[in-house]
């Protein structure tokens, strides 16, 4: 049975939200138990009055927390005055062994420190990256890191490919993951020293004598390449990384906006919406930020997985079964082994 915590106080939808989100994965698995991290008083009624199946109650447990995280908190806050919090608890429950991963939709940088602070980085590994899936022309890209470290050196840039490379392997069921570094250009001499550092240990990680730790490495990538789908993994500092996803995410709302005004602006636009509307549909399912929910932090002693802020249940589903599926597939282990004794 593999065990998840889940934290359903400090997402920006509330309890209730996170509570149908954990029924969900526990439905779509069998073998899945969630201990469900938060208020009894918040938790145990909505239960109850959700009429939850009793095989499927069996598998859900409240575990007892009283206090909150909230979005506006600092990271030092969190650690220092929350040691009773859901976020806090849940990620001791790893520690402890009594989970073997844990989600949470709330403040990252909270979450983040929290994370560190408990569950520390594995033996060898300096900072550990968030990493989540992003859709491209084909499928997915994977990039990293996201946001939790703003600066990186070139060993660490080099280190994120290596996990990069094992989360999109372990979690995401690519054979051979193609790696690449995010740079102002593709050209040898493009990008400032810190980058042109990392690409030469990249370099060197392409021909390296332990498997777990060679990568395919296909050299400097641009912004553009994010989307073709010409490489699986790509591997960037927290900041910029950070600026890339949220930029990403305007001009989806952007775009979608845009088309919703011009499909309303007319009669002949709504008659042409409605004609263009099984189109847009599929188009929309496809890019549908719900399906890609779920941002792995690696390189922890632990699975921690972060989900959007103010993802709804089925987001919320989505995080959690890839938590499931981080922790059946040894991520933590494979993470180690690659990385533990490496120079």
């Amino acid at each position: 049975m593999t065990v998840i915590a889940v934290d359903v106080m400090s997402g920006e939808r509330g309890a209730l939200e996170c509570i149908r989100g954990a029924l969900l994965a526990a439905a779509a698995e069998p073998d899945l138990r969630l201990l469900l991290v938060g208020d009894p008083a918040a938790i145990d009624p909505e239960l109850a009055r959700l009429q939850v199946a009793t095989s499927l109650r069996a598998r859900i447990d409240t575990v007892a927390a009283h206090e909150i995280v909230h979005m506006t908190d600092s990271p030092r806050e969190a650690i220092r005055r929350k040691k009773n919090s859901s976020m806090r608890i849940a990620v001791d429950l790893v520690h402890d062994g009594r989970a073997s991963g844990v989600v949470s939709a709330g403040n990252t940088g909270a979450l983040t420190a929290i994370a560190h602070f408990v569950l520390k980085c594995l033996p060898g590994i300096e900072r550990a990256p968030i990493m989540s899936a992003i859709p491209n022309a084909r499928g997915v890209t994977h990039m990293l890191d996201l946001g939790a470290n703003t600066r990186a050196t070139p060993p660490q840039l080099a280190q994120f490919a290596v996990m990069g490379r094992i989360v999109a392997r372990d979690v995401h069921g690519i054979a051979a993951p193609r790696v690449g570094l995010l740079n102002i250009g593709v050209e040898e001499t493009k990008g400032h020293e810190l980058v042109q550092e990392a690409h030469l240990m990249l370099r060197a990680l392409a021909n390296d004598a332990d498997p777990e730790r060679r990568i395919d490495y296909l050299g400097f990538v641009e912004g553009h390449d994010i989307f073709t789908g010409e490489v699986d993994v790509v591997v960037t500092d927290g900041f910029t990384g950070n600026v890339a996803l949220k930029t990403m995410e305007g001009v989806a709302a952007l775009i979608g906006a845009r088309l919703r005004a011009e499909f309303h602006a007319s009669l002949p636009s709504r008659l042409a919406g409605l004609a263009a509307r099984p189109v847009l549909r599929r188009v929309s399912d496809t890019l549908d930020p719900r399906r890609y929910n779920g941002a792995v932090m690696v390189g922890l002693g632990g699975v921690v997985v972060k989900s959007h802020g103010s993802a709804d249940q089925v987001s919320l589903a989505r995080a959690i079964a890839i938590a499931a599926t981080a922790v059946r597939g040894g991520l933590v282990a494979h993470v180690g082994q690659a990385l533990g004794s490496a120079p």
